[in-house]
């Protein structure tokens, strides 16, 4: 299995962080992509990435933060991204639930960053909230240049998620599709699986059974379980075929066999 997002820099994992990412390996999950959401997370990102086999990195200003955003932190960012297991520019986007900056300076630094991306050849990973026409509309002027992005813990329909698909992008589902009435929930089911990539946003949005306590790439298992439940299907294709979207969006391989 892959978790295709969380956040193992952040300082609620500074207790525990290596007994988070040991359970993760010993419950099947053997790839990791951590999530760069700031200057400082995307720098602690890469060290992780460093640090574990496992783990690859993204490397943006999400867009609670996209007023920290200036010449100099896109310089950083381009420099961050010239390891070779920096795989993404993310996450970035809008997010016009909490507007913790401005929201023209979010376009403008979402903007900027879709330029960064196009520039490093990198597709992108999305946060919106409360934003999603807006985000889109942003990303359709970019879309004959971008590499491919995926939308992280998809907040919209099954209509605005084939809208997605249809650009040739992917959605990410994570713990909240294990909530009741989750919405996510039916977009898992009526997608393409090949479309689909798992995540955790860890430490947020633990799935059941553990929600409420703190989430970890190990939980990543409950949300494929929870999409072979809904689909019909047995759990082994859910991971090989969401593993096989993620490692393809990623590159983390060339080519597939079988």
């Amino acid at each position: 299995m892959i978790d295709s997002h969380c956040h193992l820099d952040f300082k609620d994992f500074d207790r525990n962080r290596d007994e988070v990412i040991e359970a993760a390996l010993t419950n099947g999950v053997h790839t990791i992509v951590n999530i760069g959401c700031d200057p400082v997370s995307a720098r602690r990102s890469v060290e992780l990435a460093d640090r574990y086999d496992c783990i690859y990195a993204t490397v943006g200003v999400h867009p609670h933060d996209a007023r920290q955003y200036n010449d100099e932190v896109e310089g950083m960012l381009r420099e961050l991204a010239q390891h070779d297991k920096v795989k993404a520019i993310g996450e970035i986007g809008l997010d016009f639930y909490r507007d913790l900056s401005p929201r023209d300076i979010q376009k403008k630094v979402f903007r900027k960053q879709l330029e960064l991306a196009i520039e490093l050849e990198l597709p992108i990973v999305i946060h919106t909230r409360e934003s999603f026409r807006e985000t889109l509309d942003i990303v359709k002027d970019y879309m004959a240049d971008l590499k491919g992005g995926v939308f992280h813990c998809f907040p919209g329909t099954v209509d605005d998620a084939r809208e997605v698909v249809a650009m040739g992008f992917l959605i990410s589902v994570g713990g909240v599709i294990t909530f009741p009435k989750a919405k996510m929930a039916v977009v898992a089911t009526e997608i393409p699986l090949d479309k689909i990539m798992l995540e955790t946003d860890a430490p947020y949005l633990t799935p059941v059974p553990f929600r409420g306590k703190q989430n970890q790439p190990a939980y990543v298992k409950y949300v494929a379980e929870k999409i072979a439940e809904l689909r019909g299907m047995k759990f082994s294709e859910v991971e090989k075929i969401t593993d096989r979207a993620t490692q393809k969006f990623f590159r983390l391989v060339e080519t597939f066999g079988g």
